[in-house]
């Protein structure tokens, strides 16, 4: 058995990609706790921090019909390569000092055209049963860097601002410079037309076939349901701490939102053993306690049951997604093809998120005290899956 054998795990371009992410997405999740602490600091008013994500959600929606085409028709380790950049001069826009929004934007879009490249990536460098490792490994490493990333970016803000965006600027310099070892591969689909309309129209046709079938526009719905609730929760977080715990530093909120992340790798662990494609809908009453774990959470005045709370919240979640995740793969990859149906998912998850934190960010500035935002998000979270596994059921009969 070769270790460096091409297509194996411990191949050169595999390590190299997968360090890439690790170091991409590390510095993503700390700069989001960093900057929130320069808004503190600078004494940005609540409702804008919400703002603050929906700038970069709105550059990935902007870009979502054209980046999958760019990370096929150009050399995947490049894009990838290029997208880092742009995050590291986003990251150096917010530690000089400029506008941290507009860091932030340009941050947004390295970030789309990251994302479809640092998939596809690894079914060029590995084949069959290789890939879905490398997707386990792609997805781990990925976890890990947004728990560490994120308790780091409090943690360092806490001490010094300024050296927590200076170590995000490093993370991607270091992001830049593994994807230099990536080898060299030939461009996937290298004749692709850049005609914008034609661009626009099947992504258009893609997302029409996927809403019209009655499976995937349930896993769709579900999805981007579960994302757009997960980002509200992050802010939530930020001005829950301070009012419920009376803590008012950086680092808290990044070890509350720790937990949820612990707690999805738990429930994707489980569904993965319980539930199959067949049986999707055992998922749906993980979806419903999460809107009244929600509820009991956003009541609690002490840290042991928040962080508790928080975990089941998380298990929960990772029961609820990773099925309909799976489905949607599966049924887009016989209809649309994989790429085409992840960028739709993306869009809907993305229009969510934006949808949400703007009615978060309109709740805070209306001046609802933030512990009624999180009783109300809880009660409409768990109503809006009940609604959609009724819907499903009725579909069915």
């Amino acid at each position: 058995m070769h270790d460096m054998a091409a297509g194996s795990l411990r191949s050169r371009g595999m390590m190299a990609v997968i360090a890439a992410q690790f170091l991409s997405a590390f510095a993503d999740n700390a700069l989001l706790f960093a900057t929130l602490a320069v808004l503190k600091a600078q004494f940005y008013p609540d409702w804008s921090q919400p703002v603050l994500q929906m700038v970069f959600v709105g550059a990935y929606i902007l870009f979502a019909p054209f980046v999958g085409q760019f990370a096929d028709s150009v050399a995947k380790g490049r894009v990838m390569m290029v997208a880092n950049g742009m995050k590291l001069i986003g990251a150096l826009v917010i530690t000089f000092g400029f506008n941290p929004f507009v860091g932030y934007t340009l941050v947004g879009v390295g970030a789309a055209a990251y994302s479809p490249a640092k998939y596809g990536i690894l079914g060029e460098i590995t084949t069959g049963d290789n890939l879905v490792k490398a997707n386990g490994l792609m997805e781990s490493s990925t976890i890990a860097a947004i728990l560490l990333g994120s308790v780091a970016g409090g943690v360092l803000a806490d001490w010094h601002i300024g050296a927590a965006l200076g170590v995000c600027a490093l993370f991607y310099a270091g992001a830049v410079a593994a994807n230099l070892f990536i080898p060299k591969l030939a461009a996937a689909r290298p004749g692709q037309s850049w005609h914008l309309v034609a661009m626009i129209r099947q992504f258009y046709a893609a997302s029409r076939q996927l809403w019209n079938n009655g499976e995937t526009r349930f896993t769709l719905v579900g999805t981007s349901l579960f994302w757009g609730a997960g980002v509200t929760l992050r802010f939530l977080l930020v001005l829950w701490v301070p009012v419920a715990l009376g803590i008012t530093d950086n680092a808290t909120p990044t070890y509350l939102n720790a937990m949820v992340a612990i707690g999805i790798v738990v429930g994707a662990g489980a569904a993965a053993k319980f539930v199959t494609l067949e049986t999707v809908s055992r998922c749906m009453p993980a979806g419903i306690l999460i809107g009244v774990a929600v509820v009991a959470f956003a009541v609690q005045q002490t840290q042991l049951p928040a962080y508790l709370l928080l975990m089941l919240l998380g298990v929960c979640g990772g029961f609820f997604v990773v099925p309909l995740n799976a489905l949607l793969q599966d049924r887009g990859k016989h209809s649309v093809g994989a790429g085409n149906a992840i960028a739709v998912q993306n869009l809907g998850e993305n229009s969510a998120m934006l949808l949400m934190l703007g009615l978060y960010s309109l709740a805070v500035k209306v001046g609802v005290p933030v512990v009624g935002i999180g009783i109300g998000f809880g009660v409409l979270f768990a109503l809006a899956i009940a609604g959609l596994w009724l819907w499903q059921r009725r579909q069915k009969s």
